[in-house]
């Protein structure tokens, strides 16, 4: 059944024939796709400008805008664009280029919790300064009605203030009260009630002080303090979801009609699954049609890759290099072997989750103390005096001036500070204790592919070969896309050599290619295929030129940027540094002795990492742990504290307490330092914050300080507390 809507009669025959006109225009308006690219390299206007002009030259981009505080370009084009045809653009004009999860980005552009505290601090804020107003009235000697006005009119002004601003307060504190404990909330919560709850008392009496000023800037300092550690962890949530956002899962399913792209969360058993050279499998199954190469570096650690062909079986995270697979999907989604990791790094977090950090430490304490100490105080004013409005008085001044808004800024005004520097060094801060557990670490274990080294090959002996099988070479090189391939064609051709010319090159995925030259068969590719070869305990691909014997390319994994740098800074500073890795023996032990470290372990399963971290644990020392792969991720978890680069596969970043965004290792001695630093300026600040109480409270008892000057002590001390924070800018 066919359900037509018609429009609404009109007396205006243009009303109504509007919905028709729009209808047919939007049938007009073309179709546009919407592409957001990472720019991570891109640091000035000239930068923007250049980009901008090298898509909107293109004439399927409708427009370019790029944001500079956000490092990404948002593309408007063409429907049938997608970010594999505008990338190669903005490579073009020099800039590194990722695409980015639209989707995944939506849930960093909305901050719900983060507008909602910066509007309660507005609404405190406005409130404090139109309350001074009126105290500086009283305070200059209103008397009577006139000062019992400014009292109501104060009220009338911080009551609705305070409900509403005081609220995260107020409801963190029933919380706690209701599971029968105490935080921090509590004597901040009965701090402010009891502030207002004197000062409506003493309006009523025609009382000389009120103290609603107090109440309201006590919330206001407070607020300061939440949102600044708010922003700190939200501006680490927005960049390690938009790092994850680089990682977009999609898969070509086979069907009957021909092959389809469908979310990997899509996929099910059985499903035959095409995956592209550079692709990554989306599934665990078996490949049934097509022979290729796959790189297991992410997973296992192993630098060379693997011949694939039909009947071997491929896990999730492999990245197809050479040849089209067609594979049969035997587990998916949670199912795959991706996470099988999940039992080690559950248990591994149940142990880093026992971590207190030194603000809970601290309020453990101090909570209780300061309960008793009010009641103590209201308790004996009482007895000696028989007057409850001195009584209680006196027990509000201690409540306010022992009220933990130092406390409460220490940590949050010290964290902001350090994750500011390390995130201008490249380092991002994701875990509210990272930095205290930094801190304390005294030793550094490395994992290898893909952290100290960039998990790229480099040729070692260009200048073993006459320039003729370079040549040669060259040639044959050109018409593959394997990594080692693609290795010996930049050194080649930085080394000046130019192409022999090849015939008929061609690829046979999975091992290498070949061609003719001179009317002789040339090969380069694995030893098993060119013939002749021997196997060679470094990386190789082989060249063989007619029935000449056949020659190995040798090949090491480049040191990352920063790497010996790092290592050596670590070790000068008195921590002991570990390799564990997944590869074999040889390269594990060519990489030891070239950074120097002592201490290294090859062939190293995932469960092999966390048993050796736990097993270093158990005898006293704190570990960091610094890697990128899947093979990793539960001993990031179980480590003291954790590094994984930028780079890494989305599981590892997650599992980090620390993401380091650019490419070097260099700034990790850096980020050691500044963590020791923060702890001391948080330790600081517990001591100045411990020694206003020292001076203050026995005034307070005295009863030597009322309510408000309580307050003013209490704000002093928090900008005490910001301003040493502020030192380690």
């Amino acid at each position: 059944m066919t359900v037509t809507l018609h429009p609404p009669a009109s007396a205006c025959p243009a009303c109504a024939a509007a919905p028709a006109a729009e209808a047919v225009a939007a049938s007009h308006v073309p179709a546009k796709a919407h592409i957001v690219l990472s720019l991570p390299a891109i640091h000035c206007a000239a930068c923007m400008s250049k980009v901008e002009r090298a898509l909107n030259a293109n004439p399927a981009v409708r427009s370019a805008r790029v944001n500079l505080t956000l490092k990404r370009v948002s593309i408007e084009a063409e429907a049938a664009v997608t970010a594999a045809d505008v990338i190669p653009l903005v490579e073009g004009a020099g800039y590194e280029a990722h695409e980015l999860d639209s989707t995944a980005l939506s849930a960093t552009t909305t901050d719900k919790a983060g507008r909602d505290l910066l509007m309660r601090l507005a609404v405190a804020g406005f409130a404090a300064m139109n309350v001074m107003l009126l105290s500086v009235a009283v305070w200059s000697g209103a008397e009577g009605q006139t000062r019992d006005l400014f009292h109501w009119i104060s009220a009338a002004i911080v009551l609705p203030a305070v409900a509403f601003s005081g609220m995260p307060f107020f409801r963190n504190a029933w919380t706690a009260l209701a599971a029968r404990c105490l935080n921090m909330d509590v004597p901040i919560s009965l701090a402010i009630l009891l502030a207002v709850g004197t000062s409506l008392w003493e309006t009523s009496l025609s009382g000389e002080h009120a103290y609603f000023d107090a109440a309201i800037t006590l919330t206001f300092f407070l607020l300061t303090g939440r949102y600044l550690d708010h922003r700190t962890r939200s501006v680490a949530r927005s960049a390690a979801e938009e790092l994850a956002a680089l990682e977009v899962p999609r898969a070509w399913r086979l069907t009957a009609d021909g092959e389809e792209q469908v979310t990997a969360s899509a996929l099910a058993v059985g499903d035959l699954i095409r995956v592209r050279p550079g692709g990554r499998m989306p599934v665990d199954g078996e490949i049934t049609q097509g022979c290729s190469e796959l790189d297991r570096s992410l997973l296992t650690g192993e630098t060379l890759p693997v011949f694939a062909e039909p009947g071997r079986s491929v896990s999730a995270g492999e990245v197809n290099l050479t040849g089209p697979l067609v594979v049969r999907a035997s587990a998916v989604g949670r199912d795959t072997s991706l996470h099988r990791m999940a039992d080690l790094v559950a248990v591994a977090e149940s142990g880093c989750s026992r971590y207190t950090s030194l603000a809970d430490r601290a309020a453990k304490l101090y909570a209780p103390g300061v309960h008793i100490l009010s009641a103590l105080a209201f308790l004996g004013w009482l007895a000696f005096t028989g007057d409850l409005r001195v009584a209680l008085n006196i027990a509000a001044a201690v409540l306010i001036i022992t009220c933990p808004c130092a406390l409460g800024l220490a940590v949050p005004a010290v964290t902001t500070a350090a994750s500011g520097r390390l995130f201008k060094r490249g380092l991002l801060i994701k875990d509210a204790t990272a930095l205290e557990r930094l801190a304390q670490v005294d030793t550094v274990v490395f994992d290898k592919t893909g952290t100290l080294t960039a998990g790229t090959p480099e040729l070692t002996n260009l200048g073993a070969f006459p320039r003729r099988d370079l040549e040669i070479a060259l040639a044959l090189a050109e018409g593959s896309s394997h990594p080692l391939a693609l290795s010996l064609t930049a050194a080649a051709r930085e080394a000046g050599v130019t192409p022999a010319p090849v015939a008929n090159v061609t690829e046979i995925p999975g091992h290498g290619t070949q061609g003719l030259w001179r009317g002789q068969g040339v090969r380069l590719g694995r030893a098993a295929w060119v013939g002749g070869g021997g196997q060679s305990p470094q990386t190789a691909t082989w060249l063989r030129i007619g029935d000449g014997p056949a020659q190995a390319f040798l090949f090491t994994d480049r040191l990352r940027d920063g790497a010996e740098e790092a290592v050596l800074t670590l070790k000068e500073a008195g921590l002991k540094v570990i390799l564990l890795s997944g590869d074999t023996a040889p390269a594990v032990e060519a990489l030891a002795r070239r950074l120097g470290i002592a201490q290294w372990m090859a062939e190293a399963l995932p469960q092999d990492k966390v048993q050796r971290i736990a097993a270093m644990t158990d005898e006293g020392a704190h570990v960091l742990m610094v890697g990128d792969g899947l093979n990793d991720t539960a001993a990031l978890t179980a480590a003291h504290a954790s590094i994984s680069p930028a780079s890494a596969l989305d599981a590892a970043r997650v599992a980090s307490d620390i993401v380091l965004l650019g490419g070097s290792l260099a700034p990790i001695p850096e980020a050691v330092q500044t963590a020791r630093k923060a702890t001391r300026r948080i330790r600081e600040n517990f001591t100045l914050a411990t020694w206003y109480n020292v001076v203050a409270v026995p005034l307070a008892v005295a009863g030597l300080c009322s309510p408000l000057i309580a307050a003013l002590a209490m704000s002093a001390s928090s900008i005490t507390v910001s301003l040493n924070a502020l030192r380690l800018r």
